[in-house]
Order: structure tokens, then sequence, then C-alpha cells
């Protein structure tokens, strides 16, 4: 009798216990390391190439095949931990993604490295979204901004710092490393989150309805769909500008496949009574604004994070360390007023939907700001305007994420953080294929406005490249070699102009964007911070 199992109300008793702040570090930590996975091998991919043999093209499917594994799970993951248990989805997408990751650092070929990269994604895919659901359902809406305070500091520092250490690791050690750190940190996860975290009463009965008569109700069709849909559309943004978009007949079908699921699935899903992913969730307001503010914070931020560090490295002889360094001061900004914006929603000192328009209006000036750089520009100028950036950013997410769940139900909650985080990581990907895509072609534009309007007789040019031929002259070079070689900097020169004028481009379409969307905000209903949601709509 002493080793009898604990009855239910002991058990109650046993979870009101456990400090709500433990289970949100215990999920965080692993979510963290998920999202630095998304970045982490970008800088590392030469290495592979060169350690597996195979050429850089190739092994950029190492990066695909992730993403769309991860895009594939995501929207469903709602809909698995009904069937699993969160508790035990959630520990089995840790454990997926550590095993996997000792097999991506041990893989001798590309194939082996593709395929765990594929299970790596699944089990990534659900951890985000699983994450913020169990927030939302541990802390109490009074207190549910700090915890979300928490959140922000994750997704938003891990992808920044993940090419700095991916970089950082494949220099002083092996690119092996990049995926084997994983191992130590998922086996800490798995041992917090079975030690601390359970799911609530609520889900429980949530956990019902995926069955009928004690058979799993299963949305095949839908499934399928989504599946096929976000497969399709993932290759294509993240394939689009490497095979030259709709000149490929590859990435014409991934269109074609893409857009025809996705356009069946939202039919199906939404008249379907149990949907794997439930639309029906947009018709409340202010869920459905802030799913667009979730798209747009995800197409700012992957789109910055990922254009800053090329940049950098591009066109002012960054190493990436350095360029890590310029991206550090926004992640400490968001860091340490994190915190303080979820007091000042809390506390009700400062209402939600006031405190995200000015902080969007923020992140849009500071888009704004960083395209009237040059080339002379300093580190300092960088760091402060992404600084600037994190600012806007401290202050965006955490009243984001209370409007989205202020007009749902306990139960919608586990739907909703599918719904979300969907459109947060669509609008990562949009956000990186938007500037992979503009800033080539904007330079190509600039390169041949700005090269039709130099006159090679202009005696300030001719004057420059006689100045540099006889300069290289002095130091050895031939009067042919030295006059081609003054030709190829001043050449360089205007290539790196145009290069930055695509970038400056790239941050005012952002920033412009996200300007654009900031009213939206003033469109949400009113709520009472940590009162009772009203009836689902």
């Amino acid at each position: 009798m002493a080793t009898a199992v604990l009855a239910p109300p002991q058990i109650q008793l046993k979870r009101a216990l456990i400090n709500p702040w433990i289970v949100a570090l215990t999920v965080t930590l692993a979510t963290f390391m998920e999202l630095l996975d998304t970045s982490i091998a970008n800088v590392s991919l030469p290495y592979i190439a060169g350690g597996l043999g195979r050429s850089f093209d190739e092994v950029t499917w190492i990066l695909t095949t992730y993403l769309v594994a991860n895009a594939v799970v995501l929207p469903m993951s709602a809909w698995l931990s009904r069937v699993f248990g969160r508790k035990n989805y959630y520990m089995a997408c840790v454990a997926l993604f550590t095993i996997t990751s000792l097999f991506c650092g041990l893989a001798p070929t590309l194939g082996i490295m593709l395929m765990a990269r594929v299970l790596q994604g699944i089990g990534g895919g659900g951890l985000a979204p699983v994450e913020q659901a169990i927030l939302v359902d541990t802390f109490p809406p009074e207190k549910r901004a700090t915890a979300f305070a928490l959140y922000t500091v994750a997704i938003v520092t891990a992808p920044a710092i993940g090419p700095v250490l991916g970089g950082w690791i494949t220099d002083n050690y092996n690119w092996r490393w990049v995926f084997l750190i994983n191992i130590p940190i998922g086996i800490i996860s798995l041992f917090l989150t079975n030690r601390f975290v359970h799911d609530p009463p609520s889900f429980a009965e949530e956990r019902k309805t995926v069955r009928v008569n004690g058979k799993l109700r299963v949305d095949g069709i839908g499934i399928a769909l989504i599946g096929l849909g976000s497969a399709a559309l993932e290759i294509l943004l993240d394939r689009g500008q490497i095979d030259d978009w709709f000149g490929s007949t590859f990435i014409c079908w991934c269109f074609v496949i893409g857009v025809s699921c996705l356009t069946a699935a939202i039919f199906w899903e939404w008249h379907n009574p149990d949907p794997v992913i439930d639309l029906r969730l947009l018709k409340v307001r202010n869920f459905a604004i802030a799913n667009v503010f979730y798209f747009v914070f995800g197409f700012g931020l992957f789109a910055s994070t990922t254009m800053i560090p090329q940049l950098l490295q591009s066109l002012y002889g960054y190493r990436a360390i350095d360029a890590g360094l310029v991206l550090g001061p926004g992640a400490l900004v968001i860091t340490f007023l994190a915190p303080v914006g979820a007091q000042l929603v809390q506390r009700g000192i400062i209402h939600p939907r006031i405190l995200m328009f000015g902080a969007v209006m923020i992140v849009g000036i500071s888009f704004i700001h960083y395209s009237h750089f040059n080339l002379d520009t300093d580190y300092a100028h960088y760091a402060l305007a992404r600084a600037l950036q994190g600012l806007g950013y401290a202050f965006f997410f955490v009243p984001l994420s209370v409007i989205s769940y202020s007009q749902l139900k306990p139960n919608q909650n586990n739907k909703a953080s599918s719904l979300t985080n969907f459109f947060r990581n669509w609008g990562g990907s949009f956000g990186i294929a938007f500037v992979t895509t503009m800033s080539e072609r904007r330079q190509n534009f600039h390169q041949a406005t700005v090269g039709a309007n130099i006159n090679p007789s202009s005696s300030a040019l001719q004057q420059g490249i006689r100045q540099t031929s006889a300069y290289l002259q002095t130091h050895g070079f031939s009067a042919v070699d030295a006059t081609r070689a003054a030709y190829l900097r001043y050449y360089d020169q205007l290539g790196s102009q145009t290069k930055l004028l695509a970038f400056m481009d790239c941050f005012f379409v952002i920033g412009i964007v996200t300007l654009v969307a900031a009213p939206l905000v003033l469109l949400t209903k009113n709520f009472k911070i940590g009162g009772k949601a009203p009836p689902a709509h």
C-alpha cells in the first residue's frame, strides 16, 4: 500500500506545488534549441560539403529538408498532442530531435544526413507550438504576459545567435559539433519535462474529442492536403531563387501543387467538424488580427537576421562572429526590456494594443533607419540600429501574445498555438525568400542603372584609373596588368555600391510593410487583462 499510485487529488496538489516558472524554463530550453537549429548550420555548409565530398548546391538541401519537415508538422502539432497527450508528444519531439541530432553529427554520407534532417525537422516542428500552449495553460491570464516575455527572448535570440555560434564552432572545432551540441541539451530537457510538466485537467477533456466510440478520429484528407501543400510551398520558397523561380519546371510544379493543396485544405478544414487545423478560430477578430502580426513578426525578424550578417560579411569584411556582435545589442535589449513590457501589460499600466502599436511603429522605423546606411557606416551605427529594432520587438511579442488569446476559451488554446506558430513560421520563410530574391534582382537593376550613367570618358574616372594604375606599377605590376587591375577595382566598387543599394531597398520595403500593418492593431476588440474569455464566435 505504501507504493500505491497517488489519488487524483494528490496528483493535482503535486502539480499545484510546482513553480510555473520551472515549467516555463523547462519547455523554453528545448524550443530555444530547436529555433537555434534553423540557422546554426547555415555558415557551416561549405565545410559540410567538403567533409561529405558533395557540391555546395547539394548540401543546401540540408537546410531545405529541415524546413520542409518543420513546416509539415507544425500545423498538425495541436492534433498530434491531443492524440498522444501533450506531455507525451512534447517529450517524443525532444527525444526524436536529440537522437537525430546525433545521426546528423555522425552522418558519413549526404543521404544519411538528409534523412536525419527530415526526422529532426519532424521532431522540432512540434516544440514551439506545444510550448506556447503549455505556457498559456500553466499561467493564469493575469500572469501570462510575463511568461510570454521569456518566450520572446527565446524565439528572437535563437535565430540571431545561430549563425554566429555555428561559425565559431566550425572555426574552432568541427562542423559535426554544430549538431552534437544538441544532445546534452535534449537530455536535460527530457529529464526536466518528465519531472515538472503535466497535462492540465482541461486538456484531458479536450483529448476525448479526438475519439468517437473509442476509435481515433483522423482527418486523413486534411493531413494529406496540408502536408503536401506545406512541403511544396516551403521547397518553392527555399529553392526558388537558386533554381530561377518560374524558369524552373520543378519550381512551377511546386507552385501548382502548393497552391492547389492549400486552397483545397482551407475549404476542407473549414467544413470539417474536427479538423487537424482549426481555421474557424480566425473568425475571432483579435485572434485573426494577431495572426497577421505573427506573420509580419516572422517576416521582419527572419529577413533582417538573414540579411544583416550577409551585408556585413560581404561588404564590410566582418567575420561571422563580428557580425554576431552587431546582432547582440538587439538581443540584449529584448532580454532586459521584454519583462518590463510584460509588467506594463500585467499591471494594466498600458493596454496591450496601445503598447503593441507603438512597438510595431518602432520596428518599422528601425528598418527605415537601416535603409539610409552607406559603406562608411561603422559598427556603432549598425549595433544601435539593431538595438532600436530590439526595443520594438521587446514590446511587440508580449502584447501580441496576450491579444491573440484574449477572446479564446481554454479548450481552444492548444489549436490556437499551432495556428500562431504556423503564421510566424511562414512569415519567416517568406521573409528569407524575399530578401534572397529582391537583394539579387535589385542589385542587377542598380548595376544596370548606375553603370549606364557612368561616362567612360569622365575625366575624374580616367584620372582615378591612371592614379591606381601608377600605384600598382610601383609595386611590381606591368603596365598592362596594372591598368586591368585598376579597372577591376572600380568595377568591384561599383558592385559593392549596387549591392548595398539592393540591401537598403530590402530594408525600406520591410519597414513600409511593417508600418502599413501597424494600424490593424487598433481594430482589435477591447478586453480586460486577466478577465475571462468571451464565448467563442
